[in-house]
């Protein structure tokens, strides 16, 4: 288990993003969807990415790794020989989960500890309303699907629980040999991780009908046809780089484009409310230390920032409070009480109930942080620690999930970090 000590930092830097996990995961799919060759530039390798890679390629898809792209020859699936192992990566599972019905034989989906403790009935339900052989273990995986004639047909379920649900559906669905329609149940959370599908797959030539409210989507019979894609910068992993620089210094971040579809820009209105001072250009971001003010954000469509917001406001003057949280609480941990225990343990106020939390800022003290062997948990509160002092990650070598790079850029930026104490 690797550690992570942070002293006192003094940050001034400037770094690229890295890029975009969901979008790198995105590419792969529809390119493995796609008869012939496609090309993914400048994707992001990390710990999730390089689980959508083993299990395409256990299925047929052949993927050579360039220095700055990923060449995929998709569009031939044979049954794979063993589990499909996904790591912890939920996009995998649950894309793979749909993609399954147009794969030869048996697909047996198998996740890592903490994927396995993450829901994926809803999807298998919505699957076997399409008539689908598909198995969960109760509500969770492993996940065994049967490939099957795919007619299509009207499926529902809640929009409220994962995009990814809606996403995956929507990756199938131009195989159906009749029109397919979704329908959620409830209003959409994390809105934008769907549009962000939409694009990728009109990127590759699918066009889906739907309506403003996105909660009813059409499909009709289509192929994906070959291309080429880059993926842009990561706004989810450039949060932790610009709250680094909200709370200790100064940070330049290129590699953002300032109209992308990812919720998770929306920290830059988010950190403007907050009083730090912001300079936006084309591609990048700067921002300088400032004395924080309390903010009230609802997080509803931008789920992944709740830990970079959280320890915002525990500088901050006053109480911020955050709607929108229930379902940070099924991530790779329970988001909301990794924050809350965090944070108190760092002498700070915090109140929570389903769907709300509630930050009175002060004067956190460095502490031993628990990061539930959870990403943003431990990028998040490495940014606090760097204004703090005194402060240990735990677990800290899960940052691989989606910004193997982080420590590093860290010490580049400033940040005084000992790994395992070296």
């Amino acid at each position: 288990m690797m550690k992570a000590s942070i002293s006192k930092s003094e940050i001034l830097g400037k770094v690229a993003a890295p890029s975009s996990k969901s979008y790198t995961i995105r590419g792969l799919i529809c390119a493995a969807l796609a008869n012939g060759k496609s090309e993914i530039l400048v994707p992001l390798a990390s710990d999730d990415t390089i689980a959508a890679i083993s299990v395409l390629k256990k299925v047929g898809i052949n993927i050579s790794k360039q220095k700055t792209s990923w060449k995929v020859e998709g569009g031939v699936f044979h049954a794979p020989t063993s589990d499909l192992f996904c790591g912890d990566s939920a996009a995998t599972l649950r894309f793979m989960t749909a993609i399954g019905v147009i794969i030869p034989g048996v697909c047996p989906l198998t996740a890592g500890a903490s994927l396995s403790r993450r829901p994926v009935k809803v999807l298998v339900d919505a699957l076997n309303m399409l008539g689908v052989k598909c198995s969960s273990k109760g509500d969770f995986p492993p996940v065994r699907m049967e490939s099957g004639k795919f007619r299509g047909g009207t499926t529902s379920l809640p929009g409220n629980i994962s995009s990814q649900y809606v996403s995956s559906l929507l990756h199938i669905a131009p195989f159906a040999t009749e029109e397919m329609t979704i329908n959620l149940t409830t209003p959409l959370e994390s809105r934008p991780y769907v549009m962000m599908t939409l694009d990728m797959m009109e990127s590759f030539g699918i066009n889906v009908a739907f309506d403003g409210y996105l909660d009813t989507f059409g499909v009709l019979p289509q192929k994906y046809k070959p291309t080429k894609y880059k993926v842009e910068g990561d706004w989810s992993s450039a949060s932790y780089l610009i709250a680094l620089g909200a709370l200790a210094g100064e940070v330049t971040v290129d590699n953002l484009d300032m109209e992308s579809l990812q919720g998770d820009r929306m920290l830059v209105r988010f950190l403007k409310d907050m009083g730090v001072p912001v300079t936006t250009g084309r591609n990048s971001i700067i921002v300088r230390q400032a004395k924080l003010k309390a903010i009230k954000a609802d997080l509803s469509d931008c789920i992944d920032p709740l830990p970079t917001m959280a320890v915002l406001a525990a500088t901050a003057e006053g109480t911020s409070e955050f709607t929108g949280v229930e379902r940070a609480r099924i991530k790779e941990s329970d988001r909301v009480t990794a924050v809350k225990e965090g944070l108190q343990r760092m002498g700070i106020r915090v109140r929570d109930d389903a769907n709300r939390l509630r930050v009175t800022g002060g004067k956190p003290i460095g502490t031993v942080i628990d990061s539930k062997s959870d990403h943003r948990i431990a990028m998040a509160f490495s940014s606090l620690g760097a204004v703090v002092g005194d402060t240990i990650i735990n677990q800290a070598e899960c940052v691989a999930k989606t910004y193997p790079e982080f420590w590093e850029v860290f010490k580049n930026l400033g940040g005084k970090v000992e790994i395992d104490g070296k």
